[in-house]
């Protein structure tokens, strides 16, 4: 890396992943101003080379970018937005951050909702301050390799002039302008994560109800999943396109044949909890005349506010 691209940079949060993002720009040479709401976390990062802020006010003061990792958009604004920091000018409190993020770039990678990612933008902007806010998909460990994804939205301009530092991170992949876009996909990909999940677990509960080990029907789910993925691209296309007509077991059947999940689970003694709004969804789409379609056609069944989505249909009949 050329020394010009060594820009400063400062990490505002210092829970187990906000250390590692910060030791990730030490590894690649950035100088790393960091500080967190209670002192005596940096004390690993100062040893590898870390300048350790008193207060908010120095840690932004300290470097032209600066990325915010902390539990939630209460406490981003807690930092750097809240009444109590926000106090008059000249009032000589050093915490104070009024002002100091003009003509900064302000990264913010705390988990959060669309929302609450463009009402931030929005005030960042009334700072003066750029704006980019981002999603991580990874766990601490992963931070700084390739396997670490890093979805970003906000302006090009301001991605583009920082695309080197944040790679630092690992991959980093922008999603458009739209501040609230990181979030989105951020939220969506951790529902399916949480989907996946919640699968195995009730898998490993009936099997283990017959006290089969975990570790020897695991493969099993690895690779029935595995194959499983292979038709989410096509069931993706089915639903851009309005088009679920179905080209292997239909809805109506697998309604049908969801009822053993649900029974086998009781007779197990395990409960049905996860499974029952899966059939629910299932048989309200049987309900809405869909039985004879794919899988694909529960998808709209979903939305709450047809206004709001992009694939709000003018005819909600479906395709059977």
């Amino acid at each position: 890396m050329n020394i010009d691209d060594r820009t400063p940079v400062t990490v505002i949060g210092l829970g187990a992943m906000g250390r590692a993002l910060a030791g990730a720009f030490l590894d690649k040479g950035h100088p790393t101003t960091v500080w967190n709401r209670t002192a005596g976390k940096g004390g690993e990062l100062t040893e590898r080379g870390a300048t350790e802020a008193a207060t908010a006010a120095e840690a932004v003061a300290a470097s032209p970018v600066v990325v915010v990792c902390v539990l939630d958009y209460h406490a981003v604004r807690e930092v750097l937005g809240a009444p109590a920091l926000n106090v008059p000018e000249g009032s000589g409190d050093p915490g104070t951050v009024t002002g100091l993020l003009a003509g900064r770039t302000l990264v913010n990678l705390t988990n959060g909702t669309p929302r609450q990612a463009r009402e931030l933008a929005r005030w960042a902007f009334e700072q003066g301050a750029d704006y980019l806010d981002g999603g991580i998909m990874a766990v601490p460990p992963m931070i700084g390799s390739p396997g670490s994804l890093i979805l970003c939205s906000g302006s090009p301009e301001t991605f583009t002039a920082h695309e080197r530092t944040l790679s630092a991170l690992g991959t980093v992949s922008h999603l458009g302008e739209d501040a609230g876009r990181a979030a989105l996909y951020d939220i969506a990909l951790l529902s399916a994560m949480y989907g996946m999940f919640g699968g195995f677990f009730q898998a490993v509960a009936m099997v283990g109800s017959e006290k089969v080990p975990a570790t020897e029907f695991t493969p099993l789910v690895v690779s029935w999943l595995d194959a499983m993925l292979t038709s989410l691209p096509e069931m993706a296309k089915a639903y851009d396109a309005n088009d679920h007509s179905a080209t292997a077991s239909n809805l109506g059947m697998q309604a049908e044949a969801f009822v053993n999940l649900l029974d086998a689970g009781r007779d197990q003694g395990v409960s049905t909890e996860l499974l029952e709004p899966m059939g629910a969804l299932l048989h309200r789409g049987v309900a809405a005349n869909r039985g004879g379609g794919d899988l694909s056609a529960l998808i709209d069944l979903l939305r709450t506010d047809p206004a709001r989505s992009a694939n709000a249909r003018s005819n909600d009949a479906g395709s059977e």
